[in-house]
């Protein structure tokens, strides 16, 4: 985990000083642009100190030895149906709530259903069917 929160660590440098210098030059006049940054900032420095809190009580993953290989971090990553549709379904319901926020909230209730019948089509995909176990 020492890549993960050296990255976020380096973000937080970026996020603060970026926010100064964005204060710097609209005169602090606008503080919205500055508290974004500066809260960007402190989220990549909760980040970075959970990872590094983390890193410390486990041992090394294969992923943190430089020398390490492909098949060092093999295994099993879950079981993903080959031949589901759900996910589709899903994404496109979402893509329209997505769509529905900055069109119209109309647009959200209409879709707000299909995503509620989308995720329990996939959950449940399993439980009845051709590929009940």
């Amino acid at each position: 985990m020492k890549v993960e929160y050296k990255l976020f660590a380096i973000l937080t440098v970026f996020m603060v000083a970026v926010g100064t210098i964005y204060g710097h030059f609209s005169g602090w006049e606008e503080p919205v642009g500055s508290v974004g940054l500066y809260l960007s900032g402190a989220l990549c420095a909760l980040i970075a100190g959970f990872l590094w809190w983390t890193g410390r009580k486990i041992d090394l993953r294969p992923d943190d030895d430089p020398m390490g290989e492909q098949s060092d971090v093999e295994g099993d990553y879950g079981f993903f149906s080959p031949h589901s549709w759900w996910p589709l379904f899903l994404g496109a319901s979402l893509a329209i709530i997505a769509l529905g926020l900055a069109v119209g909230w109309w647009l959200v209730m209409l879709a707000v259903p299909f995503v509620a019948l989308a995720s329990i089509g996939w959950v449940f995909e399993y439980f009845h069917g051709e590929h009940s176990i």
